[in-house]
């Protein structure tokens, strides 16, 4: 009866974990998820954060998750950006996708691609440099990357004095 009741305990966890990492949808039509989000972002004037990557990725995983834990890191995300999860895996590999943001696999996975309220790419991340060498993301390196790219911050308003 341990055994049985150890067994399923194990198979619940393991179930449990492989829904959780399921950000990146293998099946779906990269280019269709990139123009609603353009779409979505226009209407609310916000920027699209595209993070590349796949559900075979540690770090794809471990970005998600910091983001979410850290209340003011999710917040700007929110607030600024429409997220897509762009994947890249064996299964699907959405290349002409790749190719019309500038190839940002080239960086490795996770990459992310910030994109204007019109389509427009204005900056390709690699994630490598978000680190904080010890097997995590740094929360002010993060959080500085994620607010040079708010559609504020490119604001020429935002910098010129008012009369």
């Amino acid at each position: 009866m341990r055994l049985l009741s150890l067994t399923f305990f194990l198979l619940m966890t393991l179930a449990g974990l492989a829904q959780e990492t399921k950000l990146y949808d293998v099946e779906a039509d990269a280019s269709k998820q990139i123009a609603a989000a353009i779409k979505e972002a226009n209407a609310q004037n916000k920027n699209v954060m595209i993070q590349a990557g796949g559900n075979w990725c540690s770090w794809c995983i471990k970005f998600n998750k910091f983001t979410i834990a850290d209340a003011q890191i999710d917040s700007i995300i929110k607030a600024s950006y429409v997220l897509v999860h762009l994947n890249y895996s064996k299964e699907n590999k959405n290349e002409a996708t790749f190719a019309s943001l500038g190839f940002p696999q080239r960086f490795g996975f996770p990459s992310f691609i910030i994109l204007d309220k019109t389509g427009q790419r204005l900056h390709t991340q690699n994630s490598s440099y978000l680190e904080d060498g010890k097997g995590s993301y740094d929360r002010n390196t993060v959080f500085e990357f994620l607010q040079a790219w708010t559609p504020w911050a490119l604001d020429p308003q935002t910098y010129q004095a008012t009369k």
